[in-house]
């Protein structure tokens, strides 16, 4: 009999300190610390924080973030429990909802946290969605993690509309993969090239890249200065992105 669903089944497991969300592969969707569950574990999520580095961190509480593609909740759930942001994801596979609600933390949805059914790249273009977001995070990869499932100009025209005036988005790419300069060029293209900023790529490949919504260029000093609270205020390695993250266009 043929499949009909084309959504890979969740599965997870655990390593020591450390339990990892799958599809159905070898390949790590997503994590979470066992004894610190609202924390982020991986190196490359927490780099999707980067926005931080742009806002006032006192205003951070009366913000919105988004995030298109659940994973194993880490942004969500940092995002509502430790930013205190008002937070919504949207999924297309509602096993890995489920999942993250029984084996990852994830609160139910509530007055400040919601997680939206569907996909992301149809559900974006609503207007209830334009102009609302000063964080915008994607993380969309199927069960075999080769390339962004929405990678294209319109899709990240379509983020760009989501976002307030001061609002960013953070995408995880693969920086040593042969989709990652298509990938540059589409953001660039949707956001104007002087927006855009990346990451060098973590140890397993991963390239964090940001674009503004408007363009900014804070002095570095104004950086590390953003940098040093944010890692005091929620712990994330603020001090250390300063070395490894720049714009794309000087």
């Amino acid at each position: 009999m043929k499949n009909t669903n084309p959504l890979p089944e969740v599965n997870i497991s655990e390593d020591g300190e450390v339990r990892f969300l799958h599809l159905g592969t070898e390949w790590i969707q997503g994590s979470m610390l066992l004894d610190a569950p609202f924390d982020i574990e991986l190196e490359y999520v927490q780099r999707m924080m980067a926005w931080l580095l742009f806002v006032d961190p006192d205003s951070v509480p009366g913000r919105r973030a988004l995030q298109l593609g659940l994973g194993s909740a880490a942004l969500t759930k940092f995002s509502h429990k430790r930013l205190r942001m008002d937070t919504t994801a949207i999924e297309i596979n509602p096993q890995v909802v489920a999942v993250c609600r029984q084996w990852f933390k994830l609160p139910p949805d509530g007055a400040r946290l919601r997680v939206l059914m569907g996909d992301a790249g149809e559900l974006i273009r609503r207007q209830e969605h334009t102009g609302r977001y000063d964080a915008l995070q994607v993380d969309l990869y199927d069960h075999e993690a080769a390339a962004p499932v929405l990678d294209s100009p319109d899709f990240y025209a379509d983020c760009r509309h989501a976002l307030t005036d001061e609002g960013c988005l953070t995408v995880n790419l693969f920086g040593r993969h042969s989709s990652y300069e298509r990938s540059l060029e589409s953001l660039c293209a949707a956001f104007g090239k002087d927006a855009v900023w990346a990451f060098k790529p973590t140890r397993e490949g991963n390239t964090v890249v940001l674009a503004q919504r408007h363009a900014s260029r804070p002095s570095r000093l104004e950086l590390l200065a953003r940098a040093e609270a944010v890692q005091e205020r929620w712990g994330l390695p603020a001090a250390k992105w300063m070395r490894v993250f720049k714009p794309v266009h000087d």
